[in-house]
């Protein structure tokens, strides 16, 4: 009876079924509960939460993920249509080029042609007058060649 008294064991042995094991289990209750209310359950909180942030971040994440692909799909899109657009400048400004440079040579080419018909013009007629101008010296010299060596002595 002492025992259940003292709350303790009295006796060693391998098993004694005296008030320890009955206190022993009150106290693991015991110390279990308090340790559920004072450490378990808001940690049990905390790791809630952390998940539940965790989970919803995660789902910020993948629509911000799908956003950014949609964006960037977008973005590429955009930029095949500017480079398309920049491309097809590139062949008209060089078609306008090339009509210029051909508009140019072809005026500068009549321009040639008609300083070059102009001068062979202008070198036909001088030569012509230059050979009527032989001519007329060569049948005037001729004519006085003739007069000197017929003409009376």
């Amino acid at each position: 009876m002492t025992s259940w008294l003292l709350l303790g064991a009295t006796e060693g042995g391998l098993f004694d079924l005296d008030a320890t094991l009955p206190l022993m289990a009150v106290q693991v209750v015991l110390l279990t509960l308090i340790l559920n209310a004072l450490f378990f359950r808001p940690v049990g909180r905390t790791v809630e939460e952390r998940e539940g942030y965790i989970t919803t971040s995660r789902a910020d994440a993948k629509q911000k993920l799908a956003q950014v692909l949609r964006l960037q799909a977008d973005l590429k899109e955009q930029l095949k249509d500017a480079r398309k657009a920049a491309q097809a400048l590139i062949v008209e400004a060089e078609q306008e080029s090339d009509q210029l440079y051909r508009g140019a040579l072809a005026e500068a080419t009549a321009s040639a042609n008609a300083a070059r018909e102009a001068s062979r013009r202008e070198l036909d007629s001088q030569r012509d007058g230059a050979l009527g101008q032989i001519q007329a010296d060569a049948t005037k010299l001729g004519d006085l060649i003739v007069d000197r060596l017929l003409a009376p002595k």
